[in-house]
């Protein structure tokens, strides 16, 4: 989606609305916290200038003003921060609902790492905008508004030319260094999140790395990879370096300048000399917010690109819209009604007519690529159909609440995905009020019952970061146990026993044979699976037969 700048930052200012309060006390705190700042070297040249009041009262004065900005310095930091991270978790609840919404469709394809890089470095580059832009320019504004009346009063010219300072630090440098930085923000999170997917995807390959000696070929690449990055933050700290000496090479020549205003003024009786000291050092003293805003120029590309991001993730379409409100509906089989359906432009079935009665075993073969899975995904209306229907109970499942619709199927992948979390609570998210007795039973039916006992603490097992601990058919069988203990009206298996040696298969077979209560739609290369079904179908070239 091609969004302006200023539109990313009008939608991302928007999530402020409810904070409104809190921000107007940090940006009210912000801006006295500067003035009483600016004001102890003004005081200063009070006195110089002649003006007479006891040392006793001055050093008051400055002792108050130190201690008044270093709390309300304070509360705008902590008000400022609480804006930043109560929106940021706000973003983070929005991001995790909008991926559960695009899932799995939309984030089949999608590289890991860009994912993790949004969630986590894009999410968190938005509290530079939260906590160090939206208040720090409303109190630049601010301020730079009550100096310029200040130094004003003075002297019109005197109050003009503090004004053109203030913008050119606080406005015109800090879109120079945004030029100046143009892409490269942006350039760097791209190549950082390639190189944390290429990290990720090494670490996840890593026996297949050392199986065949592709250790020092993958070394090589990450290394030239983070070179790249390495190379791109010198850049960043170059160009923040560089702007760094910009602003404090124009703040030293505009006071100068400035000065030799104010003394021309003197000379012609235009001021005193009390309006010579006091605006000069009001304004060399008052750069601190107009500063703040130009070190924004070289990370707010980046933010803004960010928050461009995560916006567009916010604003993406899901493929399935979920259904809510409709009428329930009891499981009397499932039809098929003339359904075509294409990834793009490349077709995978075409005209399909299936009808599957309730307590059958339907089998469904063919060839990798045939559309088996494929299948098994539209029944879930993880996509839609192109055309043609697919019903429950003579109900299109595009009428059928989506909530409904998982209640009543139960589905078991190619590719089990395990949590580093224990066997019981890996078994238990297909039913998460199940009793222990339940999660035993269902492994049992998936004869992995008992392996599990063998383990030193049982279903208390940890399985590991993606199941690490267990072998491709151990992790299959909890799947499957996933699959038993959700007990819908129809069980959805993709290749139950792909990985699982004929000893268990038979075991596992015999309990889908017995567990006629539930339609089972069984997805399998294996002839000798085949021989529980019913019914059994191929897939080939898109068509059923």
């Amino acid at each position: 989606m091609n969004r302006k700048p200023m539109n990313v930052m009008f939608n991302l200012i928007k999530l402020v609305g409810p904070l409104v309060p809190v921000m107007s006390i940090a940006v009210i705190t912000g801006v006295i916290g500067f003035l009483c700042a600016i004001f102890i070297p003004v005081l200063g040249a009070y006195v110089i200038s002649g003006l007479s009041y006891s040392f006793t009262t001055f050093v008051y004065l400055i002792l108050a003003m130190g201690l008044l900005r270093g709390v309300f310095h304070y509360i705008e930091q902590l008000c400022n921060h609480y804006i930043a991270f109560k929106i940021l978790a706000l973003i983070r609840d929005k991001v995790f609902m909008k991926l559960r919404e695009l899932s799995p469709a939309k984030l089949e394809g999608r590289k890991k790492g860009e994912l993790i890089s949004l969630i986590t470095g894009d999410i968190e580059l938005l509290e530079i905008f939260y906590a160090h832009t939206i208040s720090p320019v409303l109190i630049a504004s601010l301020t730079v508004i009550i100096m310029v009346v200040f130094i004003s009063h003075y002297n019109i010219i005197l109050g003009l030319l503090s004004l053109i300072a203030y913008v050119f630090v606080g406005v015109v440098l800090t879109f120079v260094s945004g030029k100046r930085n143009g892409t490269l923000g942006d350039d760097l999170r791209e190549e950082a999140s390639y190189m944390n997917s290429f990290f990720l995807e090494s670490l996840r390959g890593i026996r297949e790395v050392l199986q065949f000696n592709y250790g020092q070929k993958r070394l090589d690449k990450l290394s030239e990879l983070t070179d790249n990055v390495n190379n791109m933050k010198k850049k960043v700290a170059l160009n923040t370096g560089f702007n760094s000496g910009l602003n404090g090479v124009s703040i030293l020549l505009s006071s100068t300048i400035f000065f030799g205003v104010s003394v021309y003024l003197y000379k012609n009786g235009q001021v005193s000399l009390e309006g010579v000291i006091v605006p000069t050092v009001a304004m060399f003293s008052s750069f601190g917010p107009v500063i703040a805003l130009s070190r924004l120029g070289v990370s707010l590309s980046s933010t803004i690109a960010s928050g461009k991001r995560v916006l567009d993730l916010l604003d993406e379409e899901p493929i399935t819209e979920d259904i809510y409100d409709k009428e329930s509906v009891q499981f009397e089989g499932v039809k098929l009604d003339d359904v075509s359906f294409s990834y793009d432009d490349e077709m995978i079935l075409d005209s399909i007519e299936l009808e599957i009665e309730k307590g059958k075993i339907f089998g469904i073969s063919g060839k990798s690529g045939s559309g088996k899975s494929t299948l098994l995904k539209l029944l879930m209306r993880f996509w839609d159909v192109n055309d043609g229907k697919i019903a429950i109970s003579d109900r299109d499942i595009r009428d059928i609440n989506t909530s409904d619709l998982r209640n009543i199927e139960g589905y078991m992948t190619q590719n089990t995905y395990l949590f580093n979390d224990t066997i019981l609570n890996n078994v238990k998210i297909a039913k998460l009020d199940a009793s222990n007795d339940e999660v035993i039973e269902s492994c049992k039916k998936a004869s992995i019952h008992d392996f599990i006992m063998t383990l030193p603490k049982g279903y208390e097992t940890n399985v590991g970061e993606l199941g690490e601990s267990l072998s491709g058919g151990q992790m299959q069988r909890i799947s499957l146990a996933r699959a038993f203990l959700h007990s819908g009206d129809i069980i959805l298996l993709d290749e139950p026993t792909s990985n699982i040696d004929s000893l268990n298969e038979a075991s596992i077979l015999k309990s889908i044979y017995e567990n006629r209560g539930s339609t089972v739609v069984l997805v399998s290369h294996r002839i000798s699976t085949m021989k529980i079904c019913d019914h059994i179908f191929k897939l080939e070239s898109g068509r059923m037969s």
